[in-house]
């Protein structure tokens, strides 16, 4: 037989995803006999066996998950191709970009408007959520690049800095710290604060923090909206670590008060985050350098 084609793959795939040859066939409108001939054909061509057959069930063998790792690749590489070459034709190229909540309060709107006065041609299509789930939309190719505040744990993705932030201790007019400047580190110990979900890198650098201080600290409330805590410490019903540029226009007008911490440092820095495999289209790279530009006096 000829060399293995992106058919033979997209077959195999599918047969792997719903166990079994005749769903495979409805799923790609092909016959069963036809699906089972292409597996067959890959077998004899590698000489190996990615399949056991026991009675009417499938069971992929070690040497299928190896070249099923290789087949999904390939066949999102031709996916990317064909997509970027159609947006090319269509559009002059779109940008999908997943933003964390801080980012997206904080620089996005700013960072995309700058971006279409320089490529009028261009598209860019946002999300914005927090920083595990952008990670798992890049992962899954859902968006191109990534702008978050937190922590990429998958070796698979690329991060670069492009600013720096700093998180800050919040509270309201009514709180008993509220005519003070600085508090020791150690009048945080057993604290309830307002805090994100888990998955947030506001979370995340938090409680890092608050552990390596070997500081306890329990949740009085969990939200995954920065408005919403920003105007729960407002109204008293507690204290918060969020990011200084989400509350600079409420400190200014006296409804909040940023409290200094002695000894304790809540700097971080935003990344852009894309997959080490992407195909960085002109468009990707001028986001990228724009980011970069923009934000280099904070580095």
């Amino acid at each position: 037989m000829g060399p293995i084609t992106l058919r033979h793959l997209r077959i195999f795939v599918q047969v792997c995803d719903s166990g079994n040859m005749t769903i495979a066939g409805q799923r790609l409108f092909m016959t069963q006999p036809s699906v089972s001939q292409a597996i067959s054909e890959m077998e004899r061509h590698y000489g190996v066996q990615l399949f056991e057959r026991l009675g009417k069930r499938l069971y992929i063998t070690n040497a299928g998950r190896k070249l099923l790792s290789y087949a999904r690749h390939m066949i999102k590489l031709q996916q990317e191709m064909d997509k970027v070459m159609q947006e090319e034709k269509s559009t002059g190229g779109m940008v999908r970009i997943g933003a964390s909540v801080t980012v997206g309060i904080c620089v996005l709107a700013d960072i995309i408007q700058d971006y279409n006065s320089l490529n009028h041609d261009g598209r860019v299509e946002t999300v914005v959520d927090n920083t595990e789930v952008i990670e798992r939309m890049i992962l899954a190719d859902e968006v191109d690049i990534g702008l978050v505040e937190g922590k990429i744990h998958s070796k698979e993705l690329v991060t670069e800095s492009f600013m720096n932030d700093r998180l800050v201790l919040i509270a309201g007019p009514q709180h008993p710290w509220k005519s003070r400047t600085n508090i020791d580190i150690s009048e945080l110990n057993g604290v309830a604060f307002i805090v994100r979900e888990k998955g947030s890198g506001t979370r995340e650098l938090f409680e890092s923090v608050m552990t390596t201080h070997g500081l306890e600290w329990s949740p009085s409330w969990v939200c995954t909206s920065a408005e919403a805590i920003k105007n729960a410490v407002a109204k008293g019903m507690g204290i918060t670590v969020i990011s200084k540029m989400i509350v600079e226009d409420e400190v200014k007008d006296g409804k909040l008060r940023i409290i200094n911490i002695k000894d304790i440092n809540f700097e971080r820095r935003f990344n852009i985050v894309y997959h080490k495999n992407k195909f960085l289209s002109d468009g990707l790279k001028n986001f990228i350098v724009l980011c970069k530009e923009k934000y280099q006096e904070t580095q």
